[in-house]
């Protein structure tokens, strides 16, 4: 497994990756999936942008960190999200892609790292408690997704 920096043609797989949690799942609140052009300005415009490659060099997952909020008090935190295509998925490469992700969005920096959890997601909350993320809040039925209100927990790492 080999994580990297993502590169503008990276974003057609990370795009394939991303469609089937923002059309089957409440996991992303969008509810249209980005077309790889979208996700190459995503891509530009984070903070820190991976990649996770299998043994074939084909791209398994992907992470990033992106401004947290538009305040200028919060230039210094970061959301950061890691998505895995789900035929990979429990073979460690969430955890790999943070244990890239978040030393270097330290070294560039960042103090603070959050990220939001459309609940119920065990596994999500696995990985970012096993990650040192401790857990802050519930937003109560924030976002309307599938035919239902839906939380989203937010759990926080200082870096």
């Amino acid at each position: 497994m080999k994580v990297r920096a993502a590169r503008d043609a990276d974003a057609e797989r990370c795009a394939e990756i991303y469609a089937p949690f923002v059309l089957d799942t409440w996991i992303s609140f969008e509810t249209v999936p980005p077309d790889a052009a979208e996700v190459r300005q995503r891509i530009r415009s984070a903070h820190l942008w991976l990649v996770a490659e299998d043994e074939e060099g084909r791209i398994a997952g992907y992470g990033y960190a992106t401004r947290h909020r538009e305040r200028a008090a919060y230039a210094r935190s970061a959301d950061v999200s890691v998505y895995v295509d789900p035929l990979h998925a429990r073979k460690g490469f969430g955890r790999k892609v943070y244990e890239v992700l978040l030393p270097e969005i330290k070294r560039q920096g960042l103090h603070a790292a959050f990220a939001g959890i459309a609940l119920p997601n065990a596994p999500s909350i696995g990985l970012h408690e096993a990650m040192g993320f401790e857990s802050v809040g519930i937003y109560r039925e924030v976002g309307w997704k599938l035919d239902g209100w839906r939380d989203v927990g937010w759990w926080q790492r200082i870096l």
